[in-house]
């Protein structure tokens, strides 16, 4: 539907925003580009772009009862409640029992309601905890906890397998049916089991879900079977048994700890893992028809009824039954007479003194695991719910662990586990994590020693816990303009309290699992952060950095510079970086982030449309960012496009960086092919430089033997996988071949500057180039023990000393030695080199050698003078020698020239620039880095002249030459404050 603006400009609506995705584009919405040409165009129909339902029956999806609330009930009501919460009643007392339950309550409180939390933070898919926790903090977490948590819902189901295999032996020893022997029963039939709620599993949610429901009716007519025995008149058999009715209150609410090993926390430990199934909802989140709104009231739900349901068995159990009896109905007392007479049950009418002081007692609380049937209407009936707890809560870990599992595998954060991703059927079913689960679940039951696995799973669960809790408050204090949960009752402080009293009981329940969970925790961890994978989920992690990042940029403001805190911040004019990759290997040696940008010019005839420019051009910058990953440099890329390169370096060095992270230092190439190139092109470089100085930053252009581009290399190969070179640099050429001509470049090829990029951003993505496009450098290079030459001619404020110094301090360049060059004459050598090695050695750089160069005054050879008139030649007036021609009319025909007056005055600066070249050739030929001090150029002083001297500065050099300046601020200081 159209607004009041346009026919294409639409009214908003739930299309536009169902795929948010980075990278992803609306299907309706139309662009900026097409409203601002909207007139008269037609506005497309509305439902052009809605997909084609699919077809066949819908998956099956889940509400909140018998999606979240039932399955939560289900895995929290466990055989603990049937088989282990008599005996904690027994020993801690009603009172500390009921202590137990309610701190147990308030852990899983917490963190339901850290669960609901996130649950209504945007949509929830298949995965569970491991979704929640991974796309709040980030997949350096989630992969972990993913791994984990699954492995755990794997033992847990086996667990519940097992006291299930238990409770069917015993029930067999009654019958007098033995297959093998003890161990060997409770292994047959846990195997058999499993194998059947595999079945189940398989047969589709629809099936599992049934049989939820039906081991959920059990247990409620086994409730009510059990809570309608304790209103029942006790017979003598009851009685004998230990059961009294309502009677016994009193007596046990408080503690009666047998055995040296049992107290207050042992049984908190014991009891907890219980509480452990609140996440079961959550793991299918995947099969909810609204998981925001089926987790909150399903999973709160359900822990305020099995809160209760707790509270009144205990209480009810604790009310009715004695902690010691015989269960011989002969011990009923006669009459009046209690001489000699122990226990409760002295006046109860009954004398169970025998068993109590012989320890041999086999009835009541503390020493029958099976109360709460003798206790019930009708004892079968409890055993029905003992089958349909474990049941049931084995099914539902036995459904978890694969959803979770699945959701981690499509994630790929590990090898080799992409296979298990593969989902089957309308509802997406892991076929393939079954299985595992299942293989997992009865190798443990085979094994059969499961103590010390039960230690770690309640630890695999309480780390889930501490990390939701963690997402949920992390999320909340990086105030992240996306955490926006429309369940409103949490907060972050008790979520922070939940992932603390979780960590706190990781240790006090066992402190040996604490410690091997979060050993495996920080493998896992170590692994994922190692692989940095290529994943962006919009975690509070990343919102956390960015405030970080933010706050220390502002504060930093504050901050006065200092001598002793400069460091090169490089702006790295690099073209496309995978082009000059010695350009940027050699900033990235001495620098840990740069800002590498590409000048593009602009293309005033291009035939594209602007929006397919921005387009390529975001597609070449995500690939080059990738290309920069791969070769591990550490920057910031930017593409900018301007009019030309001084334009363009201008701007950057005006706008680039945020406040104190401006950067101070411009890195280029140089120019090689400046002799062939046009007056415009030449003029536009040199002004650069002098914009440099303006801006008083330093500056840094780097010259390589066989030029910085890589692109006619590999166009000869015919690996052609790189772009044409970026127009804002002329391509370069070998030094020293003056007598081979290069054409310019011609500035009209942007359209196929961009083309290729994005055929390369599609060809690189199945990496069927291997690492064609990572071309090693010599600044990648073990330098071993070679030289970095330094030629100090000029005190720039020590720039030129800084760089080679954070150069050594690489691994590559740590074993180099630096020389450092100076002028000096011969009377005064000695004199001058103390000097200098006195000033290193106050500035703390441990150089290995000062040269004084004695002889830089002299003339330079005949060869070297030659050269340099050659190169200069072609841009000279040699007015002087024009016969019937003024000076100003050629000045007017080539005002870029050369005058004889010009050159004349810069005579002796040539000279001394061909000399020093000289002494370089003859000093420097084998060493692996040279860098000079760059001549400034003079306001007067004509382009081309400018450009000779560097050229003729770092000619015929074979080894990377770097012409360096500094911007006459001390960079160094020798002073501690």
């Amino acid at each position: 539907r159209s607004s009041f603006y346009s026919t294409v400009d639409l009214v908003p609506q739930l299309e536009n925003y169902a795929s948010t995705l980075p990278h992803q584009k609306s299907k309706s919405r139309a662009s900026l580009k097409t409203l601002r040409k909207a007139f008269g165009v037609s506005c497309p129909p509305l439902g052009t772009h809605e997909s084609q339902g699919s077809q066949g029956k819908a998956p099956v999806r889940f509400g909140w009862v018998t999606g979240v609330m039932m399955r939560c009930m289900l895995n929290i009501w466990g055989v603990i409640l049937f088989l282990r919460l008599s005996w904690i009643i027994s020993q801690a007392g009603i009172l500390l029992t009921c202590l137990i339950i309610l701190m147990s309550v308030v852990v899983t409180s917490v963190t339901a309601l850290s669960i609901s939390a996130i649950a209504t933070n945007g949509r929830v898919t298949s995965g569970g905890a491991y979704f929640m926790i991974s796309r709040s903090l980030g997949p350096e977490i989630g992969g972990p906890i993913g791994m984990v948590f699954s492995f755990a819902n794997a033992l847990a189901c086996a667990l519940n397998t097992v006291g299930f295999a238990e409770v069917v032996r015993d029930l067999m020893q009654e019958f007098g049916v033995v297959m093998i022997d003890k161990d060997n029963d409770v292994r047959i039939v846990g195997v058999i089991t499993v194998t059947l709620l595999l079945l189940i599993s398989l047969a589709g949610m629809e099936w599992e879900s049934k049989a939820q429901i039906f081991f959920f009716t059990v247990l409620m007519v086994s409730f009510s079977n059990y809570f309608v025995g304790t209103f029942l008149p006790p017979s003598p058999e009851k009685q004998a048994m230990g059961i009294f009715g309502y009677r016994i209150f009193i007596s046990n609410l408080k503690p009666d700890w047998r055995g040296n090993d049992n107290d207050f926390f042992q049984m908190f430990a014991i009891f907890f893992p219980s509480a452990i199934g609140i996440l079961s909802g959550a793991n299918i989140s995947g099969d909810l028809k609204d998981p925001a709104t089926a987790i909150p009231k399903g999973t709160l739900m359900a822990i305020l009824l099995t809160t209760i349901s707790y509270l009144a068995i205990s209480v009810t159990v604790g009310s009715c039954v004695m902690r010691d009896a015989s269960g011989n109905i002969s011990d009923i007392l006669t009459g009046n007479i209690t001489d000699g007479c122990v226990g409760l049950g002295c006046n109860l009418g009954w004398n169970f003194t025998e068993c109590i002081q012989s320890q041999s007692c086999e009835y009541g609380l503390a020493n029958n695991l099976k109360v709460l049937g003798q206790v019930s209407g009708f004892y079968y009936l409890i055993t029905a719910g003992v089958f349909a707890a474990s049941l049931s809560s084995a099914l539902g870990f036995l459904v978890s662990a694969p959803k979770v599992f699945q959701c981690l595998c499509r994630d790929n954060l590990y090898p080799y586990i992409g296979f298990f991703a593969k989902g089957y059927g309308k509802n997406d079913e892991p076929l393939r994590a079954y299985l595992l689960c299942y293989i997992i679940a009865a190798a443990f039951i085979l094994i059969g020693k499961l103590n010390t696995i039960a230690a770690l799973i309640s630890n695999f669960f309480l780390c889930s816990y501490c990390l939701i809790n963690f997402s949920c408050f992390h999320a909340s204090i990086t105030n992240s303009p996306g955490w926006r949960p429309s369940f409103h009752y949490y907060s972050k402080w008790t979520a922070l309290f939940g992932a603390v009293i979780s960590v706190v009981l990781m240790f006090m329940l066992t402190w040996w699992a604490a410690l091997v969970t979060f050993s495996i925790i920080i493998f896992l961890f170590g692994y994922v952060n190692y692989n940095k994978p290529k994943v962006n989920w919009g975690s509070s992690v990343q919102a956390g950095t960015y405030n970080m990042a933010l706050s220390y940029s502002v504060s930093l403001s504050g901050v006065e510079d200092h001598v002793k805190n400069f460091r090169p911040q490089c702006l790295v004019l690099t073209g496309p970086p995978n082009q000059r990759p010695a350009l940027v290997d050699f900033v990235g040696s001495f620098h840990q982030a740069y800002k590498p940008h590409d000048l593009w010019r602009h293309n005033h005839g291009q035939s594209f449309s602007e929006q397919d420019r921005q387009t390529r051009m975001q597609e070449t910058t995500e690939w080059l960012v990738k290309w920069m990953n791969k070769r591990r440099v550490r920057s910031f890329y930017t593409p900018f496009t301007a009019d030309s390169l001084r334009a363009g370096t201008r701007h950057l060095l005006q706008a680039t960086g945020l406040g104190k992270l401006k950067p101070n230092t411009l890195v280029m190439g140089f120019k090689t092919n400046w002799k062939d190139s046009s007056p415009e092109s030449i003029e536009d470089y040199v002004n650069t430089i002098d914009d440099t100085f303006d801006s008083n930053h330093c500056l840094c252009i780097l010259r390589m033997m066989d030029g910085l581009d890589v692109f006619d290399q590999f166009d000869s190969e015919g690996c052609n996988i790189f772009p044409p070179v970026n127009q804002g640099f002329e391509p370069e050429k070998p030094v020293e071949t003056d007598d081979q001509q290069s054409p310019e470049r011609v500035s009209g090829e942007h359209l196929l500057i961009f083309l290729r990029y994005t055929v390369i951003s599609h060809d690189m993505k199945g990496d069927t180039k291997g690492d064609s496009d990572q071309i090693k450098t010599v600044f990648q290079n073990d330098q071993g023990k070679k030289t970095i030459d330094v030629y100090w001619i000029a005190d720039d404020g020590g720039l030129t000393l800084l760089v080679p110094y954070l150069l050594t301090r690489r691994k590559n360049w740590r074993s180099s030695k630096v020389r450092v060059f100076i002028v000096g004459d011969e009377q005064n050598m000695e004199e001058g080199r103390n000097e200098m090695i006195a000033l290193l050695k106050r500035f703390r750089l441990d150089f290995n050698d000062v040269i004084v160069m004695t002889d830089s005054e002299k003339r330079p050879h005949a060869k070297s003078l030659s050269r340099f008139l050659d190169s200069v030649a072609p841009f000279r007036l040699f007015d002087e020698q024009q016969e019937g021609v003024s000076l100003e009319e050629l000045r007017q025909s080539a005002p870029w020239k050369i005058s004889d007056k010009e050159f004349e005055a810069f005579k002796l600066k040539s000279e001394k620039i061909m000399r020093l070249n000289e002494i370089i050739r003859r000093n420097s030929q084998q060493t692996a880095l040279v860098l000079v001090s760059l001549p400034v150029p003079e306001s007067d002083c004509p382009s081309a002249l400018y450009m000779a001297w560097l050229d003729t500065l770092t000619c015929g050099l074979h080894c990377p030459a770097v012409l360096i300046r500094g911007n006459q601020q001390n960079v160094l200081t020798f002073y501690c404050q």
